[in-house]
């Protein structure tokens, strides 16, 4: 072989070569941009068919935040008996299992959103074992009357939690 087959050879190859390679660069570009364009439809159906759920576990949040009001939990549940510990309990167990009710609903829900509406349900059990706790309190009705006196002077940890859900499914839209 002489030069000038070797330059015969280069002059076809070189270009091939180029085009090749601008050929893999455009081909590799626009699977790419084909996975993402159907990685992009997936996302939005799945978005669509996702929002009705979040939608479901943010109104079941707001139920157990309005059952779990104070106010609400008071006038709702009765006393068995006038042992103020016995209704203290009773109400605290009602919180419980209203509150495992929805435990499942967290996983619709934003993390923040969910810390908010758990530290509601524990301030809300705080609030009337502090009121039980209180010496002048010394039966049921007592506890009760307590409770609401308290909620007079400050707002309940429901209201604020509630105020977070309802901005959360305000950005949904």
């Amino acid at each position: 072989m002489n030069s000038i087959n070797i330059i015969e050879i280069l002059a076809y190859t070189i270009p091939s070569l180029i085009t090749g390679a601008v050929a893999y660069y455009l081909f590799d570009a626009h699977f790419k941009d084909q996975q993402n364009n159907r990685r992009w439809l997936l996302q939005k159906d799945n978005q669509s068919a996702m929002l009705p759920l979040r939608l479901q576990a943010y109104e079941r949040m707001t139920l157990l935040m309005e059952r779990i009001n104070p106010s609400q939990l008071i006038v709702r549940i009765n006393p068995l008996s006038q042992d103020k510990d016995e209704y203290r309990n009773f109400v605290i167990a009602q919180i419980e299992q209203e509150f495992e009710h929805n435990l499942a609903q967290q996983i619709y829900l934003s993390e923040k959103c969910w810390s908010i509406i758990v530290t509601a349900k524990n301030a809300t059990i705080q609030i009337i074992r502090l009121a039980a706790k209180n010496e002048k309190v010394i039966n049921a009705d007592g506890l009760r009357e307590a409770i609401l006196s308290d909620l007079l002077e400050k707002p309940s940890p429901s209201s604020a939690a509630l105020a977070f859900i309802k901005n959360e499914v305000g950005e949904l839209w």
